[in-house]
């Protein structure tokens, strides 16, 4: 299942449980999910800006996004933390992606992504960005 996929499949799950009121997020996990809906939105800008970066900046930009979901894990606990943890884990293909030629020998098993990775990618950063505003507003 690609990045793109399972973060859909994440959200629409965390949006069933606030909306069936199984899920009751707390202040603490509403300023939370703001400040990560914030940065995230900050590091991922709209498609086609995003698309016209060379891809070392994509690289980077997700990048960014994989560490702003990972300190804000890092303040959670229960429902929150299990989602973002989640998505963490769907992302994590991001990290053995690299941009730069692999001329000067082994790269540790680091893959060049296709532009289509990184549109992927980015689409499930924003798909996360919505979810985390969505959870900030209940």
């Amino acid at each position: 299942m690609d990045m793109r996929t399972s973060i859909e499949i994440l959200s629409e799950e965390a949006e069933q449980q606030l909306r069936d009121h199984v899920w009751a997020p707390t202040t603490a996990d509403r300023t939370i999910a703001a400040k990560a809906a914030a940065d995230l939105n900050a590091v991922i800008s709209a498609p086609s800006a995003q698309g016209a970066l060379p891809a070392i900046d994509r690289l980077e930009h997700l990048r960014e996004a994989l560490a702003v979901l990972a300190i804000a894990l890092a303040h959670v606990h229960g429902r929150l933390a299990w989602f973002l943890g989640a998505a963490t884990t769907a992302l994590t293909p991001v990290l053995n992606w690299r941009a730069l030629p692999d001329q000067h020998g082994p790269t540790f098993g680091a893959v060049e992504p296709s532009p289509q990775e990184y549109t992927d990618a980015e689409s499930a950063i924003r798909r996360l960005h919505a979810t985390l505003t969505h959870i900030t507003a209940t």
